[in-house]
């Protein structure tokens, strides 16, 4: 297995982006300690994570709304099962943790989805930031919930944004 890493200059710090072998298994925003420390970074690999910066630099341009990259996740079962499901909310839209563990057959599990959500390893590209509480509210970030916000205001609607307020 060849792991590797890069750093990404972007609008809210510097990414850490890790892949093993041809898929990403990490993105980590500077300063804040990972969750889900499964991975190691590698060596320094800049010139191996080109089409990655691409991708991520159109995003924050506004011109991407979907990743198209190879992932990879290490988690256990239940976690994995979560993080595709956050791999599939729409840019631009929201689910609340109840919401995710209802498509997982369960209401019940909210706290554990919460608890995946934040153990996600892939942070922007899987959108945990897309995850809200049941009331709409700014919960728990592990970027940070100005991060959170940014990204968050990125995606909304160009209509929305006209008819905000703030």
């Amino acid at each position: 297995m060849s792991t590797r890493h890069t750093v990404i200059d972007s609008p809210v710090g510097e990414l850490t982006v890790v892949a093993e072998n041809e898929h990403l298994v990490g993105l980590r925003f500077e300063g804040r300690e990972h969750k889900n420390p499964a991975t190691t970074l590698g060596p320094r690999a800049d010139g191996d994570f080109r089409n990655t910066e691409q991708q991520l630099c159109e995003y924050f341009a506004g011109e991407r709304t979907r990743f198209d990259l190879p992932l990879a996740f290490h988690g256990d079962e239940f976690e994995q099962r979560v993080w595709r499901l956050i791999a599939g909310i729409g840019y631009g839209e929201t689910r609340s943790y109840g919401e995710l563990a209802r498509e997982l057959g369960n209401p019940g599990l909210s706290r554990a989805v919460g608890t995946a959500t934040g153990r996600n390893p892939i942070a922007v590209i899987v959108p945990c930031h897309r995850v809200v509480g049941a009331d709409g509210s700014l919960t728990g970030f592990g970027g940070g919930l100005d991060r959170k916000r940014f990204l968050l205001r990125l995606e909304e609607p160009p209509a929305e944004v006209a008819g905000r307020l703030f």
